[in-house]
């Protein structure tokens, strides 16, 4: 599917009403952070969410201050108004295992086979059947029945703490992965019906950046392979935003290195400080600094909003996250109208 062929969904503007979102970003951008923020925000007024990770690293029970996730589902978070968050850290040969015994009933003998180390091996050589086991589980979540809840499912959302922007096409394209390796059989057809849900409506990739060169470049390399693998792009999440300390008019003298300095030295004498020449001189070059990084940050916003995605904002949390302030951030999500 060429970027002209991506289907018309990839139009809409939110707020998300999806089944499964799944969220990326650059290493470091806070793509884990964000993606429990979104949880909560689709949790509130009674929903039930599943939270899952993919990449052994346990961030989610860190994030949440929890024990270690296990291959079950767990409940991590109450939301506002009734909702609740579940967690799930996906394991490739737990997957392995439990698909052999859903589909052949052969949990037994797939657990011969991990005490033979086959079941690693087969998923190191052929990491595109390791893909198709982890987003298999996402996908098994997403259609879940469960006739006692309202809708049907047993889950209202799934929320995907995906790999960085640089892999997530590759991991959720699994049936390209898998064209070299399984025509035909049980490996493409799971593939096949994984892709019917990342394709779908149902379904979008949202990606986590911040206001710096090398996070939007590869933000706009990963909506152009997203576009091209005909995978839904959802909205642009820029965390760790800085509000600017001056208004535009000082910001154009501090670049230029025209301040008032005799203004400035009457400020800080004001203050209490002895106005000392080498003091009011870092000051000013302080604030030079200051007046090119907003000019950068501008600049980036620039090639953010360009994409033609939804923007949505998050701050700069100078004391680091914890659990109060992912319910903060879920909240600005749902006041930006990221989730209805």
């Amino acid at each position: 599917m060429t970027p002209q062929e991506t289907p018309s969904w990839d139009a809409a503007d939110g707020p998300w009403r999806c089944r499964l979102h799944v969220v990326s970003g650059k290493g470091g951008t806070g793509k884990t952070t964000v993606a429990g923020a979104l949880a909560v925000a689709l949790a509130t007024g009674g929903r039930r969410v599943l939270l899952t990770e993919v990449e052994g690293r346990q961030q989610i029970a860190q994030l949440f201050d929890t024990p270690p996730l296990p291959y079950a589902e767990r409940k991590v978070a109450s939301a506002p108004g009734g909702g609740e968050v579940f967690a799930l850290a996906i394991d490739a040969e737990e997957a392995l295992l439990e698909y052999l015994e859903m589909f052949y009933n052969l949990r037994r003998a797939g657990r011969a086979l991990e005490r033979i180390g086959a079941v690693d091996f087969a998923t190191t050589i052929a990491p595109g059947v390791r893909d198709v086991l982890l987003t298999g589980k996402v996908k098994e979540a997403v259609n879940r029945p469960d006739a006692a809840r309202p809708g049907g499912r047993a889950y209202d959302a799934v929320v995907l703490d995906a790999p960085p922007t640089g892999r997530v096409t590759r991991f959720l394209n699994v049936s390209a992965e898998v064209a070299g390796l399984a025509r035909v059989g049980p490996v493409r057809a799971q593939a096949d019906s994984v892709m019917a849900v990342m394709r779908s409506e149902q379904t979008a990739v949202h990606l986590v950046t911040l206001l710096e060169e090398m996070p939007v470049q590869e933000t706009v390399d990963g909506v152009a392979e997203l576009r091209a693998a005909g995978l839904r792009v959802g909205g642009v999440i820029v965390n760790m935003v800085r509000t600017p300390l001056l208004v535009d008019e000082e910001l154009k003298r501090a670049g230029a290195g025209r301040l008032d300095v005799e203004e400035l030295a009457a400020g800080v004498k004001a203050a209490g400080i002895v106005p000392a020449a080498a003091l009011v001189d870092a000051l000013v070059a302080e604030a030079a600094q200051h007046a090119h990084r907003v000019a950068l940050e501008r600049a980036e916003r620039g090639e953010i909003e360009a994409l033609g995605r939804p923007v949505y904002e998050l701050p700069l949390v100078a004391d680091g996250v914890d659990v109060g302030v992912i319910y903060r951030f879920a909240e600005l999500l749902r006041m930006q109208r990221m989730v209805g």
